[in-house]
C-alpha cells in the first residue's frame, strides 16, 4: 500500500485511534485480515467471523511487526477503531485508488473470471507494473485488500468482481470505480440464487453502467457472442468494444482449433492488425477468455504482436483450473475442481475429448450448484455431452445431481461399465485406482463445495508415492 500515517487512515475511515503513541507513525506494509500474512509495516483489519474473531490476534499482530488494528473495539494495542470494519476497509481503498489515478480495468461474468483475469494480468503486466486480483478473491473484502496492494509503481490494476445479486458489482464499482470494464458472458451459474438469466444480466451490467463516458476514457468491452452481454451496449456511456468469434467483433478470432494435446490456436483479430496465437492452457473456452484478454489490452496500447506473444505464452495462475499433470505411469490427471457450471462443464468435456484422442478417457464428475429449477436438465444434459463426446468412462460422485448425470448418460447410450454412480470421492478413487491403465486422461471436474479437487490429488499421489486416500 502507500504509506499513509495513522492518523491519515483514522481521518479516512471515520475512525478513533486508541493507544497510539505516535499518530504520525505509518503503514507501508501489506493491509491483511490473516494475522499469518503480518509482516512489519502492516495493517491488520479484524473481522469477527462466525468461528474466528479476528480481535484476539491483536497482540500477537502487533508483535509480529503490525503498526496498527482496524478494529471494532479497542484491543489493547494501538488500533483504529471505527463502527463498521468492512464499510472502513472499503472506504481506505477508494482513497488509495483515487490518489494513486492507476488505470483500473474490472472484469466480471457468469464464468471464466478467474481464468480472464489471469490472462488480462499476464498480457499487461510485459508493458508496465500491474496488480490483479490474487486467486478469486472477488467479494466486498477481496477487492479491497487487492486494491490496497497498489503503490505508486503500480500502472494497471486489474480487478475481478463477483456478485450473489443485483447491486453487489454496483457497491465494487463504487468502491474501486474502472475505467475499463469487461463483461464476459451471462450464464447459468448462480441461476437458482438470482433467479434468471435477465436478473444476472442486470447485476453484471451494472459494470459498465459504472464507468465513465467515452470523451473521458471509458471503455465497456463486451462478448459480440453472448446476446445478454452484447445488449448492454445500451447501458453505457464509455466506447463499447465487441470481442468474440462474431464477424461483428472488433477483436475476434478467426481458424480456431483444438491441438492434438487440447491446447487452442487461432489467428487474433483486431483494429491495428493480426496475429497468431497457440496457447499453454486448455480447452477450446479459453478462446474466448483470450480475446478478452486481447480486447483490454489493445484497449491500453499493446501492439497484436505483443498480445499474441504474451496470450502464447501465458500460463494457469490459480489452482485447479485445468491443471494438467501427467503421472511417471503415463496417466493425465486434469484437475478443473475449483467449480463448475454448465458451460464450463462443457467445455472441459470438449477439452478432454480433444486431449484423448486415441486414448481413454475418464469424466470424474460431481455436482454443479446453485442452478435452481434448471438443476435437472442441466446435470441430465452434461451426462448426455459426455455420451456424444465418446467420453470412455463417466464417473459421477455424491448424491441427487450425479445420479442425474449418470442418468442423463444411461439415457443417451452409456450401458453397462460405460458410466458409473458412486457415493464419494474415496469410492471414485478407489476405482479409478483399480481400473486406470498407462495412457488414460481422467478429467476431475464439480463445484467448489463437493472437493473433488481431493480425487486428482489422491491419483496423482498414488502414481508417484503410493496408496493416498481422498480427504
Amino acid at each position: 500500500m502507500i504509506a499513509l500515517s495513522l492518523a491519515e487512515i483514522a481521518a479516512v475511515v471515520g475512525g478513533q485511534t486508541y493507544d497510539i503513541p505516535d499518530p504520525s507513525a505509518e503503514v507501508t506494509g501489506p493491509v491483511v485480515r490473516d494475522s499469518r500474512e503480518v509482516e512489519p509495516g502492516s495493517l491488520f483489519v479484524a473481522f469477527v467471523g462466525e468461528r474466528v474473531d479476528g480481535h484476539d490476534y491483536a497482540a500477537a499482530v502487533v508483535e509480529a511487526g503490525a503498526v496498527a488494528v482496524l478494529a471494532s473495539r479497542p484491543v489493547g494495542v494501538p488500533a483504529i477503531v471505527v463502527d463498521d470494519v468492512q464499510a472502513a476497509l472499503g472506504a481506505l481503498a477508494r482513497h488509495v485508488v483515487h490518489t494513486l489515478g492507476t488505470t483500473l480495468v474490472a472484469l466480471t461474468g457468469s464464468a471464466g473470471k478467474t481464468s480472464t483475469k489471469d490472462l488480462i494480468a499476464q498480457v499487461l503486466r510485459r508493458k508496465a507494473p500491474t496488480v490483479f486480483t490474487p486467486g478469486s478473491l472477488n467479494n466486498e473484502i477481496g477487492l479491497p485488500l487487492t486494491a490496497l496492494s497498489a503503490t505508486e509503481e503500480t500502472r494497471f490494476l486489474v480487478l475481478e468482481m463477483g456478485a450473489r445479486g443485483i447491486g453487489h458489482i454496483r457497491y465494487l464499482t463504487d468502491l474501486t470505480p474502472p475505467k475499463v470494464g469487461l463483461v464476459l458472458n451471462v450464464g447459468t451459474a448462480h441461476i437458482g440464487e438470482f433467479g434468471g438469466r435477465e436478473q444476472i444480466a442486470q447485476a453484471k451490467g451494472e459494470l459498465v453502467e459504472s464507468l465513465p463516458p467515452a470523451g473521458d476514457g471509458g471503455v465497456a468491452i463486451l462478448n459480440a457472442d453472448n446476446p445478454l452481454v452484447r445488449a448492454m451496449a445500451s447501458r453505457t456511456k464509455a466506447k463499447v468494444v465487441l470481442f468474440g468469434e462474431s464477424g461483428e467483433a472488433d477483436v475476434r478470432a478467426e481458424n480456431v482449433r483444438l491441438t492434438d494435446s487440447g491446447q487452442p490456436s487461432f489467428s487474433l483479430h483486431t483494429p491495428s492488425g493480426c496475429s497468431d496465437v497457440t496457447m499453454r492452457l486448455y480447452g477450446e473456452h479459453h478462446v474466448s477468455n483470450a480475446l478478452a484478454a486481447a480486447a483490454v489490452a489493445h484497449e491500453l496500447g499493446m501492439s497484436v504482436t505483443e498480445i499474441a506473444t504474451a496470450l502464447s505464452e501465458a500460463g494457469s495462475l490459480s489452482r485447479w483450473r485445468m491443471e494438467v499433470t501427467e503421472r511417471p505411469d503415463g496417466v493425465t490427471i486434469v484437475n478443473d475442481a475449483y467449480n463448475a457450471n454448465p458451460e464450463s462443464m462443457r467445455a472441459a468435456l470438449r477439452a478432454l475429448a480433444a486431449m484423448g484422442k486415441g486414448r481413454r478417457t475418464w469424466a470424474v464428475l460431481g455436482k454443479m450448484a446453485e442452478l435452481g429449477d434448471e438443476a435437472l436438465a442441466e446435470h441430465d444434459a452434461v451426462g448426455r455431452l459426455a455420451v456424444r463426446l465418446n467420453v470412455s468412462k463417466l464417473v459421477a460422485v455424491g448424491g441427487r445431481e450425479a445420479a442425474w448425470l449418470q442418468l442423463g448418460a444411461y439415457n443417451e447410450g452409456s450401458w453397462g461399465e460405460e458410466s458409473v454412480h458412486v457415493s464419494d470421492a474415496q469410492a471414485a478413487v478407489d476405482l479409478l485406482r483399480s481400473e486406470l491403465r498407462p495412457g488414460d486422461v481422467v478429467l476431475v471436474k464439480a463445484s467448489r463445495s463437493v472437493g473433488l479437487e481431493s480425487v486428482a490429488q489422491a491419483l496423482l499421489a498414488t502414481g508417484a508415492e503410493g496408496e493416498v486416500s481422498a480427504r
